[in-house]
């Protein structure tokens, strides 16, 4: 079987409930979505930028930090993360008590070393994200256990307990839309909701500058490209990897793209009617439902994924400016 079995995922969520949040769900059903949303029988958010560190990547990062020996664990860990992986395994590492080293480019938004800074991690700038993975690989070979962004059976697990949790929660939903950077969350969820659902649809969401799962999917195999180039940092994964890809083969049905501007838009919709201060990642499952999604989904009952909100106000704000 490729990825976890929902016996394996269950256990993941047992030994989670202590230090994840059980995040809520919203129907979208107010009026002030009537011009917004296409005709579609229902949709429902789930909210998991509410989870711990502001992001889904926690539940993986834990399982991990769990997991290591006591060898590892004095150790130390190192993860290579411009965003949301960074915050999570800081935070992680902090409820293990565990040492944490996080590469990070010097281009990342300040606010992210701050958060990184302030949960006890040290944090190291480079040049770009080719030298922060190559100062992570460094570190381990001095000893630390590296703490991949998606490439890792805890983090696909720790994914798969979110889709579990969803599809606990909202039995009605049919086709699940979930954005994808390096496809941890979306392989994950996936794997989880195919199980639990076998008739449902999990489509996922790239941006058109970092459509690395979509090339994948229709080559049959891990692909790369040679530059990302999107407002989506939290997405931007210039390649696919061949754990994550063949749990997303074998339970993702499709991916679709977006450009920036749908997630911008997506982004000043979340802004306007929730209140929702979203990272371009956070609004891609709604730019594709009001984007390539909009006349394909009469009738079906859509389950998006807010999925993170590490975004510094100064930063939304320059975002903003292109709408």
């Amino acid at each position: 079987m490729v990825g976890p079995d929902l016996d394996e995922v269950a256990e993941a969520a047992e030994l989670l409930v202590d230090a994840i949040i059980e995040t809520p769900i919203l129907p979208l059903k107010s009026a002030r979505w009537d011009t917004v949303l296409p005709d579609c029988a229902s949709v429902t958010l789930k909210l998991e930028l509410f989870q711990q560190t502001g992001s889904f990547k926690a539940r993986g990062a834990l399982l991990g930090l769990r997991r290591l020996t006591d060898d590892q664990r004095r150790a130390g860990v190192v993860a290579a993360s411009g965003g949301n992986h960074a915050l999570a395994v800081s935070w992680a590492a902090r409820m293990a008590g565990v040492d944490a080293l996080i590469t990070m480019p010097e281009a990342v938004d300040p606010a992210r070393i701050a958060g990184c800074k302030a949960l006890g991690a040290t944090v190291t700038l480079h040049a770009d994200m080719a030298s922060a993975f190559a100062a992570m690989s460094s570190a381990a070979e001095a000893g630390r256990t590296i703490m991949h962004p998606f490439e890792a059976e805890h983090m696909i697990l720790g994914a798969a307990t979110c889709g579990r949790e969803y599809a606990l929660q909202a039995p009605d939903i049919d086709t699940f839309v979930i954005p994808v950077g390096g496809g941890g969350l979306a392989s994950g969820m996936a794997a989880a909701i195919k199980q639990m659902k076998p008739g449902a649809m999990v489509i996922g969401v790239e941006p058109m500058g970092a459509d690395t799962l979509w090339r994948s999917l229709a080559a049959g195999s891990s692909q790369s490209i040679a530059e990302v180039n999107t407002i989506a940092d939290s997405l931007g994964a210039p390649f696919a990897l061949p754990e994550s890809f063949a749990v997303a083969q074998a339970y993702v049905d499709e991916v679709v793209r977006i450009e920036d501007h749908e997630m911008l838009r997506a982004m000043a919709q979340y802004q306007e009617i929730l209140r929702i201060t979203a990272e371009p990642a956070c609004a891609a499952s709604l730019a594709a439902l009001t984007g390539p999604l909009s006349d394909r989904v009469a009738g079906r009952h859509i389950g998006l994924i807010a999925c993170g909100s590490n975004i510094s106000l100064t930063r939304y704000a320059e975002l903003m400016q292109a709408l």
